[in-house]
């Protein structure tokens, strides 16, 4: 097995979808950045490397006892062996992972730059290191509150935050909301077409807008967001978090 040491981390934790395991350049200065003083490397196939990244299932047992306390975190002037936590690579990328003593990947963060290109090189080294194999392959749903990565396509990290946020007042909308409610809401996203949504029922005006919503990120999904978090106390608190991350930027 292969080793690189000095690591920096920046633990995204229980994420199912690899977009909200913010790259390098995406790094606040507000988040906790961690140094893994040693990290075990692992050649893994693409499918477990994308179980890992987009989903908490089980790793299989084989590398989690070959990894066993082989990776250590920096803390002050000592090192602190970590049960199982370890770098996998696909050949392509790569990505460190850590169960916090568990059997799945709880937390999750991408690498720097030079980082991942050590880590990759060190398994080219390596010619007869062994691929590790996910337990069995299964099918990844998406759906309102785990948006498609489509849906996440090429916005930036306070976007795609964002619009979790709108998805998330959408879906509740759904749930709770009355009929003239969604049908006002949808009149908000789209007001040149208030006479046919009058026409809608509950589900099908629900359905259209968020059919229309999914599609990127616009200055509208801003201003519908924050109309409709407005009053809801939860979800104003997350916008607000949102905002004062921005400022400290």
């Amino acid at each position: 097995m292969a080793r690189i040491r000095d690591v920096w981390v920046n633990w995204f934790e229980g994420e199912e979808n690899g977009y909200n395991i913010c790259s390098f350049h995406e790094w606040k200065s507000e988040d906790k950045i961690e140094v893994l003083d040693q990290a075990e490397v692992v050649k893994v196939s693409e499918t477990l490397f994308f179980q890992l990244e987009n989903s908490l299932e089980e790793i299989p047992r084989l590398l989690l006892d070959a990894v066993y306390k082989k990776s250590a975190l920096r803390k002050n002037m000592s090192k602190l062996p970590l049960d199982y936590c370890f770098v996998a690579t696909n050949g392509k990328n790569a990505i460190a992972i850590d169960t916090l003593g568990y059997e799945t990947p709880i937390r999750k963060s991408r690498l720097t730059p030079r980082q991942e290109k050590l880590a990759l090189e060190a398994i080219v080294q390596l010619e007869d290191e062994r691929e590790y194999e996910a337990l069995e392959k299964s099918e990844k749903q998406y759906h309102i509150l785990s948006p498609h990565p489509d849906d996440m396509y090429g916005l930036t990290r306070r976007e795609r935050q964002l619009k979790q946020l709108l998805f998330m007042a959408v879906d509740q909308l759904k749930t709770t909301g009355y009929e003239s409610e969604v049908r006002y809401w949808y009149t908000e996203w789209s007001p040149d077409k208030y006479m046919d949504i009058q026409m809608l029922t509950k589900d099908e005006a629900w359905d259209h807008m968020y059919t229309e919503i999914r599609k990127g990120w616009s200055e509208k999904h801003y201003e519908l967001c924050e109309a409709l978090v407005k009053g809801q106390p939860f979800f104003e608190k997350l916008w607000d978090m949102q905002h004062e991350s921005e400022m400290h930027k």
